[in-house]
């Protein structure tokens, strides 16, 4: 079961996966930095105000906080659009550059079908092949 263990655990997938949640944890702090010290600060200077928290409605004694709501929905578009325009586009452009240099090599004719193209041409010349391809004596 240990031998089990440690295959499960040096195979690729479970170190991939390890190093994936450590660098989309250390990613999420750099992102909600982002928004919080930046995009934040941007949007109270146009609105006025940082957050809507203090928007609620109150009905017999319940109070719904919907502004709590906005600020959760507005964090999920800024954070969707940090990402977008900040990583994907720039990640996306370096991509299409990249593969825009290379040029796939062009795919090698098998040997076998040389030979067979070969064969064809000297049956279309009428099949003599010792007087086409042997060299005079």
């Amino acid at each position: 079961m240990l031998r089990e263990f440690r295959n499960f655990i040096l195979r690729g997938n479970a170190i991939d996966l390890a190093v994936a949640v450590v660098i989309g944890a250390a990613f999420g702090a750099v992102v909600t930095s982002l928004v919080e010290d930046i995009v934040t600060p941007i949007i109270s200077i146009i609105f006025g105000k940082p957050g809507f928290e203090d928007l609620t409605i109150t009905i017999n004694d319940a109070v719904i906080r919907y502004g709590s709501f906005l600020n959760a929905v507005l964090s999920l578009l800024t954070i969707g659009a940090a990402v977008f325009f900040f990583v994907v586009k720039p990640v996306n452009y370096l991509m299409e550059r990249r593969k825009a240099g290379e040029e796939p090599p062009p795919e090698a004719v098998p040997e076998d079908i040389v030979l067979l193209g070969e064969i064809r041409d000297l049956l279309r010349r009428g099949g003599n092949a010792s007087a086409t391809s042997a060299p005079p004596a």
